[in-house]
């Protein structure tokens, strides 16, 4: 009698015997009704009438459908988002919610709607970091009842229509073009303000008009080959008068 004793306490201890992985958490039901939580290691519970529920602790990865959003300017995008997320209490994850996973996911998808709609396009496009911190504080409050808290959430990729595109690049294109000629014309007006010191000097001083026509002789000689028969100023004024008198 003593050994079937022994014998039954001994099955009963072996199939009591629960091993949870480091990552892991066990929450213990006994008929029905939550009991505790066991941690990573060798556990041991009262077979057939407690069972374990086991519960991965790790950060997961929420890719969201991507979603039709209409912009405050009436821009229609289709945004797609990543959402990380860990479990806190393990207990909530299970009690609190059916699945907890479809939940998130479904809640996310609503969330990015209602969030990213109130902003206009351009914002959508240089702020993608804001929205999602944004999206993350939204879906903060409602799932913290259901044991889980979200990390963070990424707008991988904001798709906008092609006629958008095309209308964003004409834009791009103008205002590039606006920034040319506005170069253009500062350095024509810089250029003629030189030109006139320029011309005031040369006006002030002779000595500086001889040294720019030997300056520019130079020049021409150099570029193009050809010989310059140069006249001085006397002789041209002397012909020029006995042009006049003849």
């Amino acid at each position: 009698m003593i050994a079937f004793l022994l014998v039954l306490a001994l099955v009963l201890v072996v199939l009591g015997i629960r091993i949870v992985s480091q990552w892991q958490k066990g929450v213990v039901f006994r008929l029905g009704k939550y009991m505790r939580e066991i941690g990573p290691g060798l556990n041991l519970i009262i077979p057939f009438i407690e069972y374990v529920r086991y519960v991965d602790m790790r950060i997961r990865t929420m890719d969201v459908v991507p979603q039709e959003v209409m912009t405050k300017d009436s821009v229609p995008v289709k945004i797609d988002a990543v959402v990380y997320y860990k479990i806190f209490d393990a207990a909530k994850s299970i009690i609190a919610v059916e699945n907890f996973a479809l939940a998130s996911t479904l809640l996310a998808q609503s969330k990015l709607r209602d969030v990213l709609g109130k902003y206009d396009l351009d914002t959508l496009l240089s702020n993608k970091d804001q929205m999602g911190k944004e999206v993350n504080d939204a879906l903060q409050g409602p799932t913290d009842a259901w044991g889980i808290n979200v990390v963070s959430v990424e707008i991988k990729n904001i798709e906008i229509p092609d006629n958008m595109k095309r209308a964003m690049a004409k834009e791009a294109e103008a205002i590039r073009e606006k920034r040319s000629r506005l170069v253009k014309a500062s350095a024509e007006e810089e250029a003629s303000r030189m030109f006139t010191d320029a011309a005031k000097t040369i006006a002030e001083s002779p000595n500086a008009l001889v040294l720019r026509q030997l300056q520019t002789w130079q020049e021409i000689g150099a570029e193009q080959n050809s010989l310059i028969i140069l006249v001085p100023t006397d002789f041209a004024h002397a012909v020029k008068e006995a042009l006049k008198k003849a």
